[in-house]
């Protein structure tokens, strides 16, 4: 870490550093974030691209007292640096380390916790609208970028902010969308001038005047309002925020440290909402970065000197893949099969599907629950939508799921990647909730595959059946399974023995299967013979298969990659309860908290979700400890 990095203690020692060593600063804060990305893994591009527009925003703030609300929150490394957590960077995303976004709990700089997109302006509204409430006068900025800008959420907030007048500034970080191309020195004078007191004076006062004149007062404003727009909506695409009620200000080069301060020291002081337009280059500064920013998006660690990736190379395909693979070979037999996806192309494996059907793929940015929608009105035509979203980004469509696809009993198929713990992105990411809140929707089938094989006959199953459908799979690579050629439909709600015993029966879904297994001979080697099942189907569970082993057995531990509440185990227990059966049912899952970030083992490990973690809980249950005798 170098000298002026290494000093910072918090953000007010900006305000002493002059132009030069601001620039020295945002070279070491980009060396700093690339050494902890390319050892740890991490969200590099985004975070790299906004270091400049950072260090103005707390140059000219006054930080934690004025607040900055981070949309998505990946792009705040650089934040993190400035806001006394240099020590600990290096434990970005690691377990029991600083999480990869922002956390109250770990800053008092952190005033919201963010990961899922597009919530940055309604949560500023919100802060500033408390802010009035009690009568304070702290500055509130959301920074959103020109992605998070296509989610409904984040104009639903505009339109709130630019009704209520009230103070705020929303920053659009455009680093892709190119919203408008007229970057250059005439837009970024305008804006500096526009914001200007002097202008913004002079504006409200010729207002004032022209209004209050007799006869054509008011069509003299009117006609001046005209023209101010005109040229505004010429050089810079500020009609459109401004049809939202907010003076607009750019697009300004987010890499000009003089004019980011310049502007945003002027548009803090503006009583009402602001919105300012910078435009960056995700990646600055690291040239594998700049050209790659996709990949470079969210990353595993990788070699800073060359930028190559390190792991991902051999071993099983990963279920994503295997996902990819699949479809594309599904839509090569029916030209009935769509994909939808919400801003998550390759992170979905549907680039092959997007290459190969072009007409048939739809990316409709990050708007979940227009995806689930729009599929039903897919579905409704004849077509077999497949909507692929991360566990955790879906649960942002429940309501359209529940409401415009099963109600309607639609064939619309959901398609869950990253089910489960998902590792270092932590809680905001971790798909440990859909079992609860899917399995008590009518209509829904709902899959859950234990290995690459299952998961290909899991979406032949789901093409064929005429309904909704949903099935999850984690994140990561395979099993390593054979794949049959030509995967064939699965008998609807049919569990499978995978294993016989005589001394419990362990239920054991999706990529716990694998664990219960493992579990099972570790347990043999001791004596004790448990069944293993693997029930396939969450929903419908498979009554018959399920009681007769609580009647042959007595004893059920049910194993599951999601919370408790309402989980697996819970189905089970309503199942066993309604046949009148008494059989012991042991739930082992995760508890009613949200889990911290760590590796996929770590946590697996750390809540009991691995082979030896499970086969320390049956050993619980079949070897209680000895009461000790009362003396006395």
């Amino acid at each position: 870490m170098s000298a002026i990095l290494e000093n910072m203690t918090d953000p007010t020692n900006l305000k002493q550093l002059s132009n030069d060593e601001l620039r020295q600063l945002a070279a070491e804060l980009r060396e700093s974030i690339i050494d902890t990305v390319s050892s740890n893994g991490g969200h590099l591009a985004s975070s790299l691209g906004v270091v400049e527009l950072t260090i103005a925003l707390h140059r000219v703030l006054n930080t934690p007292a004025d607040k900055i609300v981070w949309d998505v929150g990946h792009q705040a490394y650089a934040h993190k640096l400035l806001t006394g957590r240099q020590q600990g960077f290096k434990t970005l995303r690691q377990l029991d380390g600083i999480s990869g976004f922002p956390k109250r709990a770990e800053s008092e700089y952190d005033c919201f916790d963010v990961g899922h997109s597009s919530t940055s302006i309604s949560a500023a509204l919100g802060l500033a609208a408390a802010r009035d409430c009690r009568g304070r006068d702290e500055k509130v900025v959301a920074v959103i970028g020109d992605g998070s800008l296509t989610g409904g959420i984040a104009f639903e907030g505009l339109n709130q902010a630019g009704h209520l007048k009230k103070k705020l500034v929303v920053i659009l970080n455009d680093n892709e969308m190119s919203i408008s191309p007229n970057v250059g020195a005439l837009s970024a004078f305008l804006s500096s001038k526009f914001a200007s007191d002097f202008f913004l004076r002079a504006k409200k006062e010729t207002g004032h005047i022209l209004s209050s004149m007799p006869m054509f007062g008011k069509e003299l404003l009117s006609l001046a309002q005209r023209a101010e727009h005109s040229l505004k909506g010429f050089l810079t695409p500020g009609m459109l925020f401004e049809a939202f009620g907010f003076d607009y200000f750019g697009p300004l080069d987010g890499h000009d440290l003089d004019a980011l301060c310049e502007t945003l020291q002027k548009v803090v002081k503006i009583d009402g909402p602001v919105l300012v337009h910078v435009t960056t280059k995700k990646g600055k500064g690291y040239l594998p970065a700049e050209e790659k920013p996709s990949l470079f998006h969210g990353v595993g660690p990788f070699d800073k000197e060359t930028g190559v990736v390190k792991g991902g190379k051999g071993g099983p395909a990963s279920y994503t893949s295997v996902f990819g693979t699949t479809l594309c070979e599904m839509a090569d037999r029916d030209d009935r099969v769509v994909a939808i996806t919400a801003a998550m192309l390759e992170g979905t494996g549907l680039k092959p599907f997007a290459e190969k059907f072009p007409g048939r793929f739809f990316d409709v940015g990050i708007a979940e629950q227009h995806a689930v929608t729009f599929a039903a009105g897919l579905a409704c035509h004849g077509l077999r939508p497949v909507v692929t979203i991360y566990s955790t980004f879906l649960q942002r469509a429940y309501d359209q799921v529940l409401h415009d696809v099963c109600l309607q009993n639609l064939p619309v198929c959901f398609a869950m990647d990253r089910g489960g713990l998902v590792g270092a992105d932590g809680p905001t990411h971790h798909g440990v909730f859909d079992y609860s809140y899917l399995r008590h929707i009518p209509n829904l089938v709902f899959m859950v595959p234990r290995d690459e094989s299952m998961l290909r006959r899991v979406m032949a199953t789901s093409l064929e059946y005429d309904g909704p459908t949903a099935y999850r799979y984690p994140r990561g690579a395979g099993e390593g399974i054979p794949i049959d050629q030509e995967p064939q439909p699965l008998p609807v709600g049919k569990g499978e023995v995978l294993r016989n015993g005589d001394a419990g029966t362990i239920l054991a879904t999706g990529s716990t299967v694998s664990a219960a297994l493992e579990c099972a001979e570790i347990l043999s080697a001791e004596g004790i013979e448990l069944a293993v099942i693997d029930p396939v189907f969450l929903k419908p569970l498979d009554e018959e298969l399920i009681c007769s082993e609580a009647k042959r057995t007595g004893l059920i531990f049910t194993v599951e990659e999601n919370v408790l509440q309402g989980g697996f185990g819970s189905a089970v227990l309503e199942l066993l309860a309604d046949a009148g059966l008494d059989a012991k049912v042991v739930r082992i899952g995760l508890p009613d908290r949200f889990v911290e970030q760590g590796s996929q083992a770590e946590l697996r490990a750390r809540y009991g979700l691995d082979a030896k973690g499970i086969a320390a809980r049956v050993r619980e249950v079949l070897e209680p400890p000895a009461v000790k005798p009362v003396i006395g």
